[in-house]
């Protein structure tokens, strides 16, 4: 009969392991950063100054559809060129949606933007709620790193820390929301213009959205080489 398999603790050294690995995965570096946002810049670029919506969607999907060429022919990882081409075919269905509304093409440009804020906000709440609840989302990330889902939650060391994590991983998306949804409503409510709604959405997108997203992961490195201290206290010892 096999001995189990000893599944290794949860302690603070194992959190910075995981969320340095999870940092490199979701950056994905300078190129992957630059595939998930260049899409969204080109359907901006071109929208704007030729209002030709049809354009803007075939130009940004050929960009991405590119980037999978050359990702396929090195035989590199897909997942930062299918998330823009996964966020282009979302945008266009909302897109289609408004068309069908009886929206006008300058209310289907703002269409396309809808669903990164409505995923924004989703996130958000799904971090911001699992804090509170004290079953932080980080967690469970963790959890699937030692193999057990929940034995994180018994050290309440590891539990603060990875409350305060995913804070920080949730910061930019809130800040997102923040920002561009008045943006956003203030454009379909034609209280500002549609191209002024949709030229300031982009620019905090993909101007300000990466930086938020490494300034994030940098605090999050910053509190974990701040937090690294045994899981218990040292019995003290006994008097002589």
């Amino acid at each position: 009969m096999s001995e189990p398999v000893e599944k290794p603790a949860a302690t603070v050294e194992t959190v910075e392991a995981m969320v340095r690995a999870q940092m490199s995965k979701a950056l994905g570096g300078r190129r992957g950063m630059i595939e998930a946002a260049i899409p969204g810049l080109l359907f901006t670029a071109i929208w704007l100054p030729t209002k030709d919506l049809r354009l803007a969607l075939i130009v940004s999907l050929a960009s991405a559809g590119v980037a999978l060429a050359l990702r396929l022919l090195q035989r590199s990882t897909l997942q930062y060129v299918l998330n823009a081409v996964f966020s282009i075919g979302i945008g266009y269905l909302f897109v289609r949606l408004a068309a069908r509304g009886g929206g006008s093409e300058d209310d289907q440009a703002l269409a396309f933007f809808l669903p990164g804020i409505l995923y924004s906000l989703a996130y958000t709440i799904l971090l911001f709620g699992s804090v509170v609840a004290r079953w932080p989302a980080l967690g469970f990330m963790l959890g699937s790193v030692t193999g057990d889902p929940t034995a994180w939650h018994d050290e309440p060391q590891v539990v603060r820390l990875c409350g305060r994590l995913t804070l920080l991983l949730g910061a930019p998306g809130a800040v997102g929301v923040l920002l561009q949804g008045p943006v956003w409503l203030l454009g379909y409510q034609d209280v500002i213009g549609t191209g002024t709604a949709v030229a300031v959405i982009a620019g905090l997108r993909y101007g300000l959205g990466w930086p938020l997203r490494i300034a994030s992961w940098s605090a999050m490195v910053w509190l974990l080489a701040r937090n690294a201290t045994p899981l218990e206290s040292a019995a003290p010892d006994a008097p002589a």
